[in-house]
């Protein structure tokens, strides 16, 4: 996704570790934490990369956050592609709040695959890589909430679906009412949709044939949802 402009503002990304989102959370979305000068990009990728290479290497966790500025912040009204700036005159020039786009994390220990069914091969595989996407906003414009497999087994155990589902691993959702699942009694598993108030499988929509599917367009963001 490149450089947008929306309204005469210009949108900057930018990547930052747990401690500085716990910090932007406090303040309520209003600005960054202040302190010195700060790199901001004027494509996402690139806040992405920093994010999953630099953040999630360091602390587990990186994000990658929105930001629009007045065109007036740049001498030519354009944004290069990556800039230092000084983070509270930035913060001087930002229109609305700050958004949280993604959220990325590190490998997931061996443990939680020790409980429950075992999941794909592919689909562990991509949770214990050096970072897999916890939530966000796809570059589709889907927004997706994926599951560590014990938070999976928790929700699912809340939820009550097993009976229902036989066979069923529960691995993220949409954000509202529309979950993400393997049917494990086939194999390969496909993924497939259900919502809160499905009775069975017969209410099952397919959204991907299996995992390797699955995460490859999660990865290059062309995943969206198919509806019946």
């Amino acid at each position: 996704m490149g450089q947008d402009q929306t309204g005469g503002a210009v949108t900057l990304w930018c990547a930052v570790g747990v401690g500085e989102l716990e910090e932007i959370e406090a303040g309520e979305w209003r600005g960054l934490p202040e302190g010195g000068d700060r790199r901001v990009f004027a494509f996402r990728e690139a806040a992405e990369r920093v994010a999953r290479e630099e953040f999630v290497g360091e602390g587990g966790a990186g994000f990658v956050l929105k930001l629009e500025v007045g065109p007036e912040f740049f001498a030519d009204g354009a944004a290069p592609e990556e800039m230092r700036v000084d983070t509270a005159e930035l913060n001087t020039q930002l229109v609305g709040a700050v958004v949280e786009v993604l959220d990325f994390r590190g490998a997931v220990d061996d443990k939680e695959f020790a409980e429950g069914a075992a999941l794909p091969a592919e689909w562990r595989a991509y949770l214990q890589s050096d970072s897999w996407l916890r939530r966000g906003l796809l570059a589709s414009g889907k927004y997706v909430w994926l599951y560590p497999p014990a938070e999976g087994r928790a929700v699912l155990a809340i939820w009550e679906a097993e009976e229902r589902f036989p066979g069923i691993a529960l691995i993220g959702g949409d954000g509202g009412l529309e979950n993400f699942v393997f049917d494990l009694r086939q194999d390969p598993a496909p993924v497939l949709m259900v919502s809160n108030a499905s009775e069975s499988w017969d209410d099952a929509i397919v959204q991907a044939p299996d995992a390797k599917d699955f995460v490859k367009r999660l990865e290059d963001g062309t995943f969206d949802l198919v509806v019946g």
